[in-house]
C-alpha cells in the first residue's frame, strides 16, 4: 500500500488549504483513513479520521469547525480541507491508513494505523 500526500504550502493566517491523499496497492471499500501532523519539536497528534464504508468522521478538538476530512471512494483519495489556519496549525501532514474500521473513540490512536504517507509541510504565517 503507498499513501500520496499532497496539496501543503505557505498560507497567511485565516487562509485555506486543501490537502488530498491518494491511496494504491489495494481496494479500499473498507477500512479508515486518518490525518495526523507533527510540529517541530512536538509528538505527532491527530488530527481528523474518517471510514471508507460509513462516512463516519473524527475530529481533533483543536480543529473541529475549521477542518473537514471527506473521502472519494472512487478515486481512493482523501481530503482535509483546512480553513481559517493559524500558526499553530504549522507542522507536517502525514495521511495514514488502517485496514480496521477503528470505532470513533479510537481513531486517534495511531498505533492502529498501518500504513502511512510521507507527509506535507503546511506552514502558516502570521
Amino acid at each position: 500500500v503507498q499513501l500520496q500526500a499532497c496539496g501543503g504550502g505557505l498560507v497567511q493566517a485565516g487562509g485555506s488549504l486543501r490537502l488530498s491523499c491518494a491511496a494504491s496497492g489495494r481496494t479500499f471499500s473498507s477500512g479508515t483513513m486518518g490525518w495526523f501532523r507533527q510540529a517541530p519539536g512536538k509528538e505527532r497528534e491527530f488530527v481528523a479520521a474518517i471510514r471508507w464504508s460509513t462516512s463516519s468522521r473524527s475530529y481533533a478538538d483543536s480543529v473541529k469547525g475549521r477542518f473537514t476530512i471527506s473521502r472519494d471512494n472512487n478515486k481512493s483519495t482523501v481530503y482535509l480541507q483546512m480553513n481559517s489556519l493559524d500558526p499553530e496549525d504549522t507542522a507536517v501532514y502525514y495521511c495514514a491508513a488502517s485496514t480496521s474500521t477503528i470505532i470513533l473513540t479510537a481513531m486517534a490512536r495511531r498505533t492502529l494505523y498501518d500504513y502511512w504517507g510521507q507527509g506535507t509541510q503546511v506552514t502558516v504565517s502570521s
